[in-house]
């Protein structure tokens, strides 16, 4: 299967010569003149890795990064012009994988983008062994099934509850807003003064928390969303 990269540069040249070495490689190359229109795209297919440079206009990679962060896990390689440690750092800190200066040589390139996808299959290929059951301390969720357990007894979700329970699951440790749980589940539109989110968690908290106003699992961020 065809490795798909996003390449993501205001410079078009940058981004032509990076595709054309992926290319050459085998890989399928997607391209964004900044990280705007990166995000976009991101939204509307799945890509293996992204190459993201860092100084860009309307949003810089940093902060790109960051927002990828909060959603994705494939690794990100950072470019830059800059080359001092503290802006290394500042990349790495932000959820990038590996980083390269400019002007750079991209068959260096190319090595650490092969490099990053062999560890992101060999993780994916680990984990995906239990793919179908999620566990979280007492509480167990088959994907294929749908059977949830908690402490060894069955617990009866709805369609909908197993949905955002799942959803929240798959994204341990991650903050979800309660607009992105909505869209996920309903598929549409989320309306500010809709509680549907918050009436669905507190019966799901009534059916796995031991006590539902003290929770160990679905936990609130006030102004934020819900995580596991």
């Amino acid at each position: 299967m065809q490795s798909r990269v996003l390449i993501v540069d205001d410079d078009r040249d940058i981004r032509n010569l990076i595709a054309v070495y992926l290319e050459n490689e085998g890989m399928q190359t997607t391209q964004a003149e900044n990280a705007i229109e990166a995000l976009e795209r991101l939204e509307k297919k799945d890509f293996d890795l992204i190459i993201l440079d860092i100084m860009m206009p309307m949003m810089d990679g940093i902060q790109a990064c960051m927002r990828i962060r909060e959603e994705r896990n494939m690794p990100i390689i950072m470019l830059s012009a800059k080359s001092e440690d503290i802006d290394k750092i500042q990349g790495l800190a932000s959820g990038a994988d590996d980083y390269l200066s400019k002007p750079f040589n991209p068959l260096e390139l190319i090595a650490r983008v092969k490099s990053q996808l062999r560890r992101y299959r060999k993780y994916n290929q680990d984990t995906d062994v239990n793919r179908e059951w999620i566990e979280i301390g007492d509480l167990k969720i088959n994907t294929e099934t749908r059977q949830v357990t908690v402490r060894e007894k069955d617990v009866r979700l709805t369609p909908k509850e197993f949905a955002i329970l799942e959803l929240l699951a798959r994204n341990k440790g991650i903050v979800l807003s309660i607009e992105k749980i909505y869209e996920a589940v309903w598929q549409e539109d989320f309306y500010k003064s809709d509680s549907t989110v918050m009436v669905h968690i507190t019966k799901i908290r009534d059916k796995i928390e031991e006590d539902p106003k003290r929770p160990i699992y679905i936990k609130t961020v006030w102004g934020v969303g819900y995580k596991i």
